[in-house]
């Protein structure tokens, strides 16, 4: 659940990548408490998936101020 390329990114909406980080962020929680189990490497994919939504947002927000 946590793979989303650029290009389905792209394709989202505000909302729904809003929505997308609510999500990820729930299952990092999750992962977090199975990490003594060896999800370390999941955990870092959930983060980087987090940080690309957000900084597309932020590109979004910046390209619509201009």
């Amino acid at each position: 659940m946590a793979i989303l390329k650029n290009n389905d990114i792209v394709k989202m909406s505000e909302n729904e990548r809003n929505e997308k980080i609510k999500d990820l962020k729930t299952e990092l929680i999750k992962e977090k408490v199975n990490l003594s189990k060896g999800g370390k490497m999941k955990v870092k994919e959930i983060k980087r998936t987090i940080a690309r939504l957000l900084t597309f947002n932020r590109i979004n927000k910046s390209v619509e101020e201009k």
